[in-house]
C-alpha cells in the first residue's frame, strides 16, 4: 500500500515521499524493500537477513523519499528500531535511518522456476527491479543476498518514470 504525504523542502530541495507498508533493511549501504500482504512473511524475512548482517531501516510502515532522482528507503520515526516478531512481539534492534532503494521482493507463495529477466515494479514513481520470493524458505535469505549482488553487478538503477504527457510543464 502507497501513500503520499505532503512534500518536504530540505536544502531549497522538494523531496516526495511515499508512505509504504512493507519492511526495509539495508544490506551493506543498499535498501531493500519487503512488500506483501499481512501475514506473507515480510517481518520474518527482513529479521533473517538482519540475523546474516543486514541493518533494519523500519518494519511495517516507512517512508520512500525521492531526491535528486533517487528513492530512498527512511524509517518511520515513530516505530524507530522496532520490528514485530510473530509469537514473541515487537522487539528493538539497531537501525539504518535511510538507505537508496536498490531491490523490491515480493513476498509469494507461487513462484516461477525461472522468472522474466528484469522484472520491475513501480514505487513511488520509480521502476525498481523486483524479485518475487517465498519468505518462509530456508534459502531466501540468500536469495535476497543473490539477487542484490546481481542488481548490483549488472548496474542496474532506479528509473524515474516520467510524467505523463498532459503533467509536463
Amino acid at each position: 500500500m502507497l501513500r503520499n504525504r505532503a512534500s518536504l523542502c530540505q536544502n531549497g530541495k522538494t523531496l516526495m515521499t511515499t508512505m509504504v507498508h512493507g519492511s526495509a533493511v539495508a544490506i551493506g549501504s543498499l535498501g531493500v524493500l519487503i512488500v506483501g500482504p499481512s501475514g506473507s512473511g515480510k517481518s520474518d524475512l527482513a529479521l533473517r537477513l538482519i540475523d546474516r548482517g543486514a541493518k533494519l531501516i523500519s518494519d511495517d510502515i516507512l517512508y520512500i523519499e525521492s531526491a535528486d532522482g533517487v528513492p530512498i528507503l527512511a524509517y518511520a520515526p515513530s516505530i524507530a528500531g522496532k520490528i514485530e516478531v510473530r509469537g514473541i512481539g515487537i522487539c528493538s534492534m539497531e537501525y539504518d535511518v535511510s538507505a537508496p532503494l536498490r531491490l523490491v521482493v515480493a513476498c509469494a507463495k507461487d513462484v516461477d522456476r525461472m522468472p522474466a529477466e528484469d522484472m520491475r515494479t513501480t514505487i513511488a514513481d520509480f521502476l525498481v527491479l523486483l524479485v518475487k520470493l517465498d519468505p518462509f524458505q530456508v534459502s531466501s535469505v540468500l536469495k535476497v543476498e543473490l539477487a542484490l549482488r546481481s542488481v548490483v553487478e549488472a548496474g542496474h538503477l532506479p528509473v524515474e518514470k516520467p510524467l505523463p504527457l498532459k503533467l509536463r510543464g
